[in-house]
């Protein structure tokens, strides 16, 4: 059968791009203007936008920083957790000619400094008083203070300004907003000029990642990154103009990013919360037909619906197990295109109603499907979920490549792979495994001079990605970082990142885990417990009510981790099996550093902090 996206016309597809961001945006309002655009929460309500009324927002954002002296591709920086505000001020800015400096909110206030000053932004939105705070405590740093817009709330109390100089660069975005609309009775044509002048070489987001020295930098993307994405996905038809897209990654992050950028192309309504912690709660009531998330979300939920099974005893969960068994092979026929036998088709009638229509419920009901990226997904999860009739379509890209590289579609998918490339972007292996991109989603470079280590486009055009993978029929297998692969004492080399997926699809009680063993005579772990799941655990231990740092550091704890490490070990190579662990007396975290908003692992980070635990491991050995 010919693969349906190798019959995409990559020219006619790269033809329909529009000039920017602004313009794609301007005409998706003008040919759906009365159709839901976006929906949020406000209290325990769900609210809608109309695209004409998204329009009015936005144009009236975009005059304002226009009436502040904002010019073209000069940066305005947004310092927010998801939230329709943040759509609405990066759409402002498109609009004006600027470009967006993306910070997360949990940034550390040094590196926030140093994002403000490297980008020379001149206006920041701000969520929050504690946004407002951290970023007001660093501006007499800076070369030139910017304007303040806060989104959340006013400025009375704690938020106020402290004096004259402080007050008059410091606004509400309601305020900001009045000042876009007396622009706009002053100046008619303002916004519609500044759209007009953009091109899809100008610059449109600067988004900061952390490089080797983990100091932050600023990747360079185009409008012409941007729209390129959006028709690339809409030639896909993997997403259409009735869906209903749940968004709560981080909008600082090109993934969330990218899936409004498909919004804008393809039209489908977007329901915005930020709040991981609402996320199953908001699935149940938003009742979307597809979502993105970071394979940590799958995990979590994967060791919970284990965890649960197992907890309504011997006789349930030996109903589960046999459920899944059954759907398994029914999505593995389904896959191969075979249908099954009748047999089995009642079968697995009577485990869909006993088991898995229960586990699509608590996701809405009507989900067609997850995307999933930023990391990688285990094979073994994935296919747990498909059992129970969930497809999660693995992806991938970095900042760098804007996000969108490969994916996997609906009806073209192979699990333990990312898919196959998007039209016009091409993907090839270099002689040392790395994976390399070239295409028009690719960066047009970092901002500022860089170091001579880091990742670079040569001279035809190829990012080289850091990535290790291989093609195979054209899907694209990442299988390590290349700078995280482990060379042992003995001269064995270890991919630790498929040990790491392996052990969280064992256990559902794992949290986070960090194979070590660089320069070492055998490989080590650092593990983390989830705190839920360990709680739960304890409940069934006698140790109800115990501190995290207890509980995981209880005998019971270590002996029932061992038995999940003896289970992993089994799969494995002899020189890549687990001799020594130590379980960490708290969990991972984004506050600390040992984790990226976007739920990926800073290894280097994880090690440098645990060093002495490390050493410990290998002191006799």
């Amino acid at each position: 059968m010919a693969d349906a996206a190798a019959l995409i016309d990559t020219e006619a597809v790269l033809a329909r791009r529009p000039q920017s961001v602004g313009r794609m945006f301007l005409d998706r309002v003008a040919e759906t203007p009365e159709r839901e655009a976006f929906r949020h929460r406000v209290g325990t309500d769900w609210r809608s936008l109309t695209w004409a009324a998204a329009a009015d927002r936005v144009r009236a954002i975009a005059a304002g920083l226009l009436a502040l002296g904002v010019a073209p591709e000069q940066r305005v920086a947004i310092a927010s957790s998801t939230r329709l505000e943040w759509v609405l001020a990066d759409l402002g800015v498109m609009c004006a000619g600027a470009a967006t400096t993306t910070i997360y909110p949990s940034t550390p206030r040094e590196d926030v400094a140093h994002i403000l000053a490297d980008s020379d932004s001149r206006v920041v939105f701000v969520e929050d008083a504690a946004q407002l705070e951290k970023i007001r405590s660093m501006a007499e740093r800076l070369a030139t203070p910017p304007t303040l817009v806060v989104l959340d709330g006013t400025l009375d109390g704690p938020t106020g300004p402290t004096g004259p100089a402080e007050a008059a660069r410091t606004l509400t975005l309601a305020e900001l907003e009045q000042r876009g609309h007396q622009q706009l009775r002053d100046h008619p044509g303002c916004v519609d000029d500044a759209v007009a002048a953009v091109g899809p070489e100008h610059l449109a987001t600067l988004m900061y990642t952390s490089g080797t020295t983990g100091r932050p930098k600023g990747v360079r993307l185009t409008h012409g990154c941007w729209t390129y994405e959006g028709v690339a996905i809409a030639a896909l038809d993997l997403v259409r103009p009735d869906d209903l897209q749940y968004l709560w990654l981080p909008l600082s992050h090109s993934f969330g990013k990218v899936l409004i950028t498909a919004q804008l192309t393809v039209g489908f309504t977007t329901a915005i919360d930020g709040d991981v912690d609402r996320l199953v709660e908001n699935l149940a009531v938003v009742r979307p037909t597809f979502m993105g998330a970071a394979p940590r979300i799958f995990e979590k939920v994967h060791g919970r619906v284990i965890r649960t099974a197992q907890s309504e005893g011997a006789a349930k969960y030996k109903v589960f197990i046999w459920a899944f068994r059954v759907g398994g092979q029914v999505a593995e026929l389904r896959r191969e295109g075979r249908t099954p036998s009748r047999r089995l088709a009642a079968q697995h009638a009577l485990a869909d109603r006993l088991v898995f229509a229960k586990l699509r419920a608590r996701f809405g009901g009507r989900l067609r499907f997850f995307v999933s990226g930023s990391a990688a997904l285990s094979r073994e999860v994935a296919e747990f979920f498909s059992a129970a009739g969930i497809l999660i379509l693995e992806g991938y890209g970095l900042t760098e490549t804007s996000a969108g590289t490969t994916v996997n579609l609906t009806g073209r998918y192979r699990f333990g792979t990312v898919g196959m490339p998007l039209p016009g972007t091409e993907v090839r292996i270099a002689a040392d495994g790395e994976v390399l991109v070239r295409g028009p989603g690719v960066m047009s470079g970092y901002h500022g001079p860089q170091g001579p280590d880091e990742p670079v486009l040569d001279a035809d055009g190829w990012f080289h990605t850091g990535d290790i993978g291989e093609l195979e029929d054209g899907f694209l297998r990442i299988t390590d970082r290349k700078k995280d692969l482990i060379k042992t004492s003995g001269g064995k080399y270890v991919a630790p990142q498929a040990i790491e997926l392996a052990f969280k699809a064992t256990c559902p009680y794992a949290g986070h885990i960090v194979v070590h063993g660089e320069r070492r005579n055998f490989c080590s772990a650092l593990i983390t417990l989830d705190p839920d799941a360990v709680a739960s655990w304890a409940d069934q231990h006698g140790m109800s009510g115990k501190p995290y740092e207890d509980i995981v550091g209880s005998e019971e704890a270590r002996a029932m981790v061992q038995d999940y490490v003896d289970q992993l070990n089994a799969k494995l190579a002899r020189w890549e099996t687990i001799k020594r662990f130590a379980l960490l007396p708290k969990d991972l975290s984004i506050e600390t550093g040992e984790l990226t908003p976007s739920l990926k692992v800073r290894r280097g980070a994880v090690e440098r902090r645990y060093q002495d635990v490390l050493d410990g491991l290998y002191a006799d050995g």
